[in-house]
């Protein structure tokens, strides 16, 4: 018993919470520390355990003085004195066994001990917070299932009334129907014209802008290519310019030694024709001279052949000059290409910049267009926006209509649930009370019967004595 599931009170504590909460009175303002623990006075001891018994289980202080009647005793008068301390014995028997306290004894009443006294007061008044405690919490769920049966029958009439105006909203009135019904074909009728020319704006403004990149494409693919041909002309260009410069001093004096070459050839020419002539005439003159002729015919026909070797020469020579003309006459025709594709490159920026001009400028009518469509579609709005708000007005009423009575569906149905709880347990320990009740008095009436039997037996023996005397 010395590991206790209660605390142990000082005595101290133990006589300011009788006088506070179990005595009364007289009682109480009477009660001292000594009268229950130093030198404990049994009238004391005895007066605050019945206190006890009345305040946890309602005993009444005449019951301590009343014969049990499920035990068979003889004769009842010699128990007349004893019997207030026998019942307080069997009703502490009772109680502190519900205290966690089993070893209380018959002794602990007639002869208290000031450990033990302490110990099962300390136990019984653990036992009674904790039951004050518990009533609390009880009364509280009381409170609140009856709160929670008082809020479910709230909620179900406004359940009702949220029913019957969801019922009168969702009815549209026999005199606005027709009304109501020719402005959703109205609304549905503007919907779909401004969806269909909406639509049909937006194609041809696709095909208006898929027309000007295919254009753009096609401007970029001539740019690239005018470009590219801008750089093999400069590549030419720079290949010509180095053989231009590489090539003069070396045509010059080829074309000197060339001019020397020609004089030489042409001096040796004439000399040769004269020669020739004079030698003729000596041939004719001289026909012993032939075989100075054959030698001169030799030298004749050497000099033919450096004639033609001249004359290949001078061919060269003037191709090499045509050559330097025409590349001369290409690097020009480069230079106006090259200034000619600059302006074409030019007039395509600007081709280019008045194109996106008039895109912005589409763009802008189309936007243009699209505000008009709008405000169209704005004044549209504020005619028919009066139906229109009430319509919406109406649609809103209903969703948070529905959203509460879902709300309100769902608090009842937490609340009923809690309340279902509440009466499962109530009605748990109402049977179990009701079955120890059904036992108590089933046994208080079986014992009574067979104590009424008794006295009749009694009074049957009494009364044959007296008829034979």
């Amino acid at each position: 018993m010395e590991l206790m599931t209660f605390p142990r009170y000082s005595a101290d504590d133990i006589i300011s919470y009788l006088r506070s909460h179990v005595l009364t009175g007289a009682e109480a303002r009477n009660l001292v520390k000594g009268d229950v623990f130093n030198s404990p006075k049994l009238e004391v001891l005895h007066m605050v355990y019945m206190r006890l018994l009345q305040k946890v289980y309602g005993i009444r202080l005449e019951h301590f003085y009343m014969m049990p009647v499920n035990v068979d005793i003889m004769y009842p008068q010699i128990f007349e004195g004893f019997l207030p301390v026998c019942n307080l014995y069997i009703h502490m028997e009772r109680l502190l066994p519900v205290c966690r306290i089993t070893d209380f004894q018959i002794a602990d009443v007639l002869n208290p001990k000031t450990k033990r006294t302490a110990r099962f007061l300390s136990g019984i008044l653990n036992f009674v917070n904790f039951r004050e405690f518990r009533r609390e919490v009880y009364l509280e769920l009381q409170l609140n299932y009856k709160s929670a049966m008082e809020k479910h029958q709230q909620l179900e009439a406004a359940n009702r009334e949220a029913a019957v105006k969801l019922e009168k909203l969702n009815t549209v009135p026999a005199e606005h129907q027709a009304e109501v019904k020719q402005l959703t074909d109205n609304i549905r009728e503007l919907e779909q014209l401004l969806r269909q020319e909406y639509r049909r704006k937006q194609t041809a403004l696709q095909e208006v802008i898929s027309q000007k990149k295919s254009d753009i494409a096609e401007n970029t693919r001539k740019l690239n290519e005018l470009k590219v041909t801008m750089a093999t002309l400069k590549e030419e260009q720079e290949q010509l310019k180095s053989k231009i410069v590489e090539s003069p001093e070396e045509l010059k004096n080829y074309k000197e030694l060339m001019k020397e070459t020609v004089k030489k050839l042409k001096k040796s020419k004439q000399e040769v024709i004269e020669k020739y002539e004079g030698y003729r005439d000596l041939v004719e003159v001289l026909p012993s001279c032939q075989l100075e002729v054959q030698l001169y015919q030799k030298k004749m026909e050497r000099q033919g052949a450096n004639v033609e070797t001249l004359a290949s020469v001078l061919s060269e020579v003037r191709n090499l000059e045509d050559q330097l003309e025409s590349a001369q006459i290409e690097l020009k025709k480069g230079k106006t290409d090259e200034m000619s594709l600059k302006r074409l490159v030019t007039a395509k920026h600007e081709k280019l910049s008045t194109a996106e001009i008039r895109i912005k400028k589409k763009r802008e009518d189309v936007e243009q267009y699209k505000h008009t469509v709008f405000e169209y579609c704005n004044r549209v709005q504020e005619k028919r926006g009066a139906v229109y708000d009430k319509v919406t007005a109406i649609h809103k009423e209903i969703q948070q209509t529905r959203f509460k009575i879902h709300q309100l569906k769902e608090n009842a149905e937490k609340e009923e649930m809690k309340a279902k709880e509440i009466y499962l347990n109530l009605k748990a320990g109402l049977e179990k009370h009701h079955d120890s009740l059904i036992k108590t008095a089933k046994s208080y009436a079986a014992a009574r019967e067979d104590k009424i039997a008794e006295l009749k037996k009694g009074l049957l023996r009494v009364q044959t004595p007296e008829s034979s005397s």
